[in-house]
């Protein structure tokens, strides 16, 4: 029961994170936050008897940057759907390709980097789209994180949902969700 896990949400209702129990209760009795779901035991002291809580809230605004993701292999196959951006080949065969190669100038982000397969990314070579007469299917852009990011691994608890759905999660699709 204490390594159960509880929905932390901002003052404004955010989902910000996972904590345990004991973290939790801490930041109960330090006045740092309130309850606003209970699990169905209680934790007992010899002085009191407090709710084990499923989901808190803070009593302050946490302002905290946009999480990114980092930027690799498999996350540009998942942004791209594992999906040739040149020919529009599914496969599970792919090569990451700089539009603008590296030596050229090139970098190596989310904006400059999509899937290729094999055959595409030999044809295109070190030259640009334009200059190996190739189009782009699709403009390479960073994804956007919901707060799905930090709930992934764990199961949702019911209660949960209605803090959840609205900030880009709900529990059909707990993986990152690609905007």
């Amino acid at each position: 029961m204490i390594n159960s896990a509880v929905l932390v949400l901002n003052q404004n209702y955010e989902p910000l994170n996972i904590s345990r129990v004991r973290r939790a209760v801490a930041l109960l009795l330090s006045g740092k936050a309130e309850v606003v779901e209970n699990n169905s035991g209680v934790i007992r002291s010899p002085s009191y008897t407090l709710p084990i809580p499923s989901v808190i809230r803070l009593g302050y605004l946490v302002k905290r940057p946009s999480p990114q993701w980092k930027l690799t292999r498999r996350r540009v196959f998942l942004r791209d759907g594992y999906t040739c951006q040149y020919c529009g080949k599914q496969t599970r065969e792919l090569t990451l390709d700089h539009v603008i190669p590296r030596h050229l100038g090139g970098e190596h982000t989310w904006e400059n980097v999509v899937s290729a397969c094999k055959t595409c990314n030999h044809r295109k070579a070190g030259r640009t789209p334009q200059q190996a007469g190739m189009k782009l299917l699709r403009k390479p852009f960073r994804p956007t994180i919901s707060p799905s990011y930090f709930i992934h691994p764990f199961q949702t608890p019911p209660e949960w949902e209605k803090y959840l759905n609205g900030w880009g999660c709900s529990s059909a699709g707990r993986a990152p969700q690609w905007h």
